[in-house]
């Protein structure tokens, strides 16, 4: 039996009691929407065996295993090819839609959002969800409620308004629990070691079915399949951001050498919760809640003196 096939095939049932199962007990999921939770040695064991398979298989995976599946996109190469190779899968897979979630900064390339409508006509099954910075809708309205420039004077502040808080705000609406990025370890910096199932801090899980592929392997899927894909690519951009903070790379650099370029930085925020000015929002927001738990017990002394 093939690899590929033993992975697909639904498990028997195991026991709740069973610490090393890999699943939640009936009381602690939703029947609509069940847990998937891994320990640590399972979660090795699942990334070992997704490591041989091709990304087609690692996205029959997903569906057949994931509740709550979305598709993460900024439309870069990578998402583009996962969006198409979601598209060919065959049934009973076509039938389980995986959403797009797309986070507009309000700074993105002009070419970016043409392909935006561009991708919406080629995928018309595909179902798009786009968030934006909360109550704002242009680059101006941005900048009048922030600041100009804030990506210059509070980098971490502009991820967190234009990205990282709308990521949260997508996934509390739409009950996101599993993802698919677009990250591969030929894309260098903090992505060199990338597994392709992780569990981020919240306990969501991600997966990267192209974390294999090199830029050469997507570019040529993306060919040979007639794939959309962004006119910046065809200037040098072989990673595309928001406008302020992408350039054209060479042909020796990363190819995501050309987002913040000059500068240490390497992820927006989105895959990098560990910023400072995330962390410092998230102490703010556990002050909040220590206070609001204490409250009571304060009136409930008052009273009682």
């Amino acid at each position: 039996m093939a690899l590929a096939d033993t992975l697909l095939r639904p498990s028997p049932r195991t026991s709740k009691d069973d610490p090393e199962s890999g699943y939640d007990s009936g009381e602690s999921s939703r029947a609509s929407m069940p847990d998937v939770c891994w320990t640590p040695r399972h979660l090795q064991f699942i990334n070992e065996r997704l490591q041989q398979l091709e990304p087609e298989d690692i996205l029959r995976w997903c569906i057949t295993t994931l509740p709550g599946l979305y598709q993460s996109t900024a439309f870069g190469l990578t998402g583009l090819a996962t969006l198409d190779m979601l598209s060919r899968l065959p049934a009973p897979y076509d039938q389980a839609r995986v959403d797009l979630i797309f986070f507009d900064t309000l700074h993105h390339f002009p070419e970016t959002l043409a392909l935006v409508d561009r991708v919406r006509r080629r995928y018309p099954g595909a179902k798009l969800h786009v968030y934006r910075p909360q109550g704002l809708e242009t680059a101006d309205q941005f900048a009048h409620e922030h600041g100009r420039q804030l990506w210059t004077t509070n980098d971490e502040r502009y991820d967190w308004l234009a990205k990282v808080e709308p990521a949260e705000r997508a996934y509390a609406d739409l009950h996101v629990r599993a993802l698919l990025t677009g990250r591969r370890r030929s894309q260098g910096g903090q992505r060199g070691d990338l597994p392709i199932v992780e569990v981020d801090e919240a306990g969501r899980i991600k997966v990267n079915p192209l974390a294999n592929w090199t830029f050469q392997q997507v570019r040529q899927y993306v060919r040979e399949h007639d794939v959309p894909y962004n006119d910046l690519l065809d200037r040098g951009y072989k990673s595309v951001g928001d406008w302020h903070s992408t350039q054209p790379v060479k042909e020796n650099e990363d190819e995501r050498s050309g987002r913040w370029k000059g500068q240490e930085k390497t992820e927006c925020g989105i895959h990098n919760p560990k910023s400072a000015y995330a962390q410092y929002l998230r102490e703010q927001e556990r002050i909040k809640e220590e206070q609001a738990l204490q409250r009571p017990l304060q009136q409930g002394l008052t009273v009682g003196a």
